[in-house]
C-alpha cells in the first residue's frame, strides 16, 4: 500500500479504501488529482501526539492549525499541481528554490536548509521481480516549526504505514516534526532491504548462468550493472543527508531519543550502502570472467573448425592425386583412340604395348610423387 496517509472521508472520518479502477492489484494506489482534492493524500493536525482534526483542504487545515497554540500539521501531497505547492509556500513561507525543486522534482537526495525550515529531497526504491528491475521514485520533505510537507512523485515509500506507526506512538509523535522525519527516513532506508535482496538473487542467477555459457549472460550483466549503479546514486547521497543531520542536531537541539533513532538508521543505510559498492564489484568481476569464457569458447570452435578444415583438407588431397593419376591414362588413350590414318605408331608392332607401358609409367611416377607428399 502505498499513500502518504489516509484519504478523509466526506464526514471527516478517514481510511476510505478506493475503487477498483483507482489501485493497482495489492495496495492502495493514489493517481494523481484522483487522490484527494487537488493531489491532496491526507492532511492531518495533531496535538501533543494525537490527531486533532484531519481537514479536508489545505485551507481548512491552515484555519486549524491556527487555532491550536502547540499544534502540528502533516500535509501530504502526491504529485501535487502548482497551485497547491504554491499555496503551501505562501502559508508556511517555503524557499523559493525549494519550491522549484519540489514542483520540478528529478532531484538527488539532498538536505537544504532555509533558515528553521528543512527541505530534504529522498529517492525511495522498490524491486519489481517480474522485470527484474529497481523502480526509483521521489519525495520531498518540508520539515518546520509546527509542520510536515510530504511531496511524492512516485508510488513510493508507504508513508500510509509511516503515518499510522507514528499516530500508534503518541509519545514518539508528540516529539514533532523531526521524530515524523526520522520515520520517514526509516521507512525508506527499510524499503532498501528488498532491493539489495532482489539484486543479490538476480546476481546469483547471473553467475549460474555465466558457468553454464548461457549466449544471453552478458547482456543481463550490463544490466543488472545498470540497475546498480541507479541504486547507488539513490542511496549513496543519503548517507551525507544522514551525516549533516547528525551534525546540527546539538545547535537545533534535537532530542537525545531522536539521535539515537538517527544513528540507527544511519547504520541500516551504511550496510546498505557497502552491500551496493559489493555488488558493484562483484558484476564487474564477473563480466571479466564471462568475457575470459566467451574467448575460451571462441578459440575451442576456432580449434574445431580448423580441425575440420584440415582433415577436409587432407581428403581433398587424396581425392585430387588420384583424379590426377586416372587422368593421365585418359589423356594417353584418348590421343591413341583417335584411329587416323596418318598417325604415328598407328601401325607400329609395338605400339600397344607402349601406350600400355606409357600409361602405366606416368601413373607410378604421379603415385610416388603424391606419396612422398603425404597426399596419398
Amino acid at each position: 500500500m502505498v499513500g502518504d496517509g489516509h484519504l478523509p472521508e466526506e464526514e471527516g472520518g478517514f481510511g476510505r479504501r478506493l475503487d477498483e479502477h483507482e489501485h493497482e492489484p495489492g495496495g492502495w494506489w493514489p493517481q494523481g488529482p484522483q487522490s484527494g482534492p487537488g493531489g491532496l493524500v491526507d492532511s492531518a493536525v495533531y496535538a501533543h501526539g494525537h490527531r486533532h482534526a484531519s481537514p479536508p483542504t489545505l485551507a481548512d487545515t491552515y484555519r486549524c492549525l491556527q487555532e491550536l497554540d502547540d499544534g502540528m500539521a502533516w500535509i501530504g501531497l502526491y504529485r501535487p499541481g502548482r497551485e497547491q505547492i504554491l499555496s503551501l509556500a505562501q502559508e508556511f513561507r517555503l524557499h523559493d528554490l525549494a519550491v522549484e525543486d519540489a514542483i520540478n522534482a528529478h532531484q538527488r537526495p539532498k538536505l537544504e536548509r532555509y533558515g528553521d525550515t528543512l527541505f530534504i529531497v529522498l529517492r525511495a526504491a522498490r524491486y519489481v521481480d517480474v522485470r527484474e528491475e529497481v523502480e526509483f521514485s521521489e519525495v520531498h520533505l518540508f520539515i518546520g516549526p509546527g509542520f510536515v510537507i510530504t511531496v511524492r512523485h512516485g508510488e513510493a515509500p508507504d508513508l500510509a504505514t509511516v503515518r499510522g506507526r507514528m499516530e500508534s506512538e503518541p509519545g514518539m509523535l508528540a516529539r514533532g516534526p523531526q521524530a515524523v522525519l526520522y520515520a520517514i527516513l526509516d521507512q525508506v532506508v527499510d524499503g532498501y532491504a528488498p532491493v539489495v535482496a532482489g539484486l543479490e538473487h538476480d546476481i546469483d542467477e547471473i553467475e549460474t548462468e555465466v558457468f553454464g555459457g548461457d549466449p544471453n549472460a552478458s547482456r543481463r550483466i550490463y544490466e543488472l550493472s545498470r540497475e546498480v549503479i541507479q541504486f547507488q546514486r539513490a542511496a549513496r547521497p543519503l548517507l551525507g543527508v544522514l551525516d549533516a543531520l547528525a551534525a546540527g542536531s546539538g545547535k537545533y537541539g534535537t532530542d537525545e531519543e531522536l539521535q539515537r533513532y538517527l544513528r540507527d538508521v544511519n547504520d541500516h543505510l551504511t550496510q546498505v550502502v557497502e552491500r551496493v559498492d559489493s555488488f558493484r564489484h562483484l558484476l564487474q568481476n564477473i563480466l571479466t570472467v564471462n568475457a575470459t569464457l566467451v574467448s575460451q569458447q571462441q578459440n575451442e570452435e576456432m580449434r574445431s573448425l580448423t580441425a575440420a578444415s584440415y582433415a577436409q583438407n587432407e581428403e581433398l588431397k587424396k581425392v585430387s592425386s588420384w583424379a590426377a593419376i586416372l587422368f593421365a591414362p585418359t589423356l594417353i588413350g584418348t590421343v591413341y583412340g583417335m584411329n587416323f590414318v596418318h598417325m604415328p605408331e598407328l601401325r607400329w608392332r609395338f605400339g600397344y604395348l607402349f601406350a600400355i607401358a606409357l600409361m602405366a609409367l606416368v601413373c607410378g611416377t604421379l603415385y610416388l610423387i603424391f606419396k612422398r607428399r603425404g597426399w596419398l
